[in-house]
């Protein structure tokens, strides 16, 4: 049965608590908002500290639990037509209920339709049993009788307390391109990760300190896996995601801070595209920096991509990432300028 849509869901209803499903292991918990899909939180059972924490409270739109939300079936600009149609921006995923059934401990199978882009998606989510870490695996299936571009980008959030001045943002990013810029061509990337541009000078993203700008920051990932982190090490604690880039070949880095300067937002987004434009852009840009900016659904045609998001508890001084490995099942990661590592037996990470 199609889920309803929540497109046009009063103020009211939205006041009301929100229905959420609760995934738990033996050391961390998830919950996933079902009005809209979002993983609102994932923290440790004995560390009441949830990274993804943020919502959106614009001016004119209704409260949504944000934190970690799923794109689709763009991410981005909607065109001018679009948008009188009904087509939200980022697409109608975090706006339809999402329906949910256990799939085991610590598992569920949730599902939810696209009323406007006719897309129908499947999402199974899954808490190891003994370690901080969640397994997602994602379909999306196209039920129009034409094929058509489409995209899909995790919007991963991370926000206070956990995220302050403190904070250090790696990743394994290369190539990039401002997104308040013209579009580079494609074989000369203006920034290289971790560098960003402010009025032509060089802003380092690890950190957010004296950066007003809230603009995206868009580069792409040449290994097998990308992977990006953000760590608070006086808080103790580090969130990181790691998917398959033939899956997910772009991240992009987007940040808010308030009035006075203070770390509000930072979104640790990895997808299918680099390109904040809508479809008419992209079909005609079609690649950058060798990379496509959109993905094709034949008529019912099904695509899947996963990806698995993991907590770690840092010791003080904690420098952050340099180096992300998984092997045989062996998640670990190497700290900047140091020795000491992070590990984890995370199993299989992938369906």
């Amino acid at each position: 049965m199609r889920t309803l849509s929540l497109l046009m869901l009063s103020a009211a209803a939205f006041a009301q608590t929100r229905p959420v499903v609760t995934l738990e292991g033996s050391v961390a918990k998830v919950e996933i908002d079902r009005l809209g899909g979002s993983i609102v939180k994932f923290e440790f059972k004995d560390q009441a500290l949830n990274p993804l924490k943020w919502a959106n409270e614009n001016a004119g739109m209704e409260k949504r639990a944000m934190a970690h939300f799923l794109c689709l079936d763009r991410w981005g600009q909607v065109s001018d037509s679009e948008g009188k149609s009904g087509m939200p921006y980022h697409g109608e995923a975090t706006r339809v209920e999402w329906s949910a059934t256990p799939a085991g401990s610590g598992a569920t199978r949730m599902t939810t339709h696209l009323p406007i882009a006719n897309m129908d998606v499947t999402r199974a989510a899954k808490v190891h049993p003994s370690q901080a870490l969640l397994l997602v695996t994602e379909s999306v299936t196209n039920r129009n009788k034409l094929g058509r571009p489409y995209n899909m980008v995790q919007h991963p959030t991370v926000g206070p307390p956990f995220l302050d001045e403190t904070v250090v943002v790696d990743a394994n990013a290369r190539a990039g391109f401002m997104q308040g810029s013209p579009m580079p061509d494609p074989e000369h990337p203006t920034v290289y990760w971790p560098q960003a541009l402010k009025d032509g000078q060089p802003v380092n993203l690890r950190t957010l300190i004296n950066d007003p700008m809230p603009n995206v920051v868009s580069y792409v990932v040449d290994d097998e896996l990308g992977w990006v982190t953000a760590v608070n090490a006086a808080k103790g604690l580090l969130i990181g995601y790691i998917w398959r880039t033939k899956e997910y070949p772009w991240l992009n880095i987007w940040r808010h801070v308030d009035d006075s300067g203070r770390p509000m937002a930072r979104g640790l987004e990895f997808g299918t595209t680099g390109l904040h434009q809508p479809f008419s852009v992209l079909v005609k840009k079609g690649k950058m920096f060798g990379r496509p900016v959109f993905d094709w659904l034949e008529p019912e045609q099904t695509h899947t991509r996963s990806y698995a998001v993991f907590l770690f508890k840092v010791p003080a001084g904690y420098r952050g990432v340099e180096s992300l490995t998984y092997r045989n099942g062996n998640l670990t990661l190497k700290e900047r300028d140091g020795n000491r590592t992070l590990s984890m037996d995370a199993g299989s990470l992938w369906p």
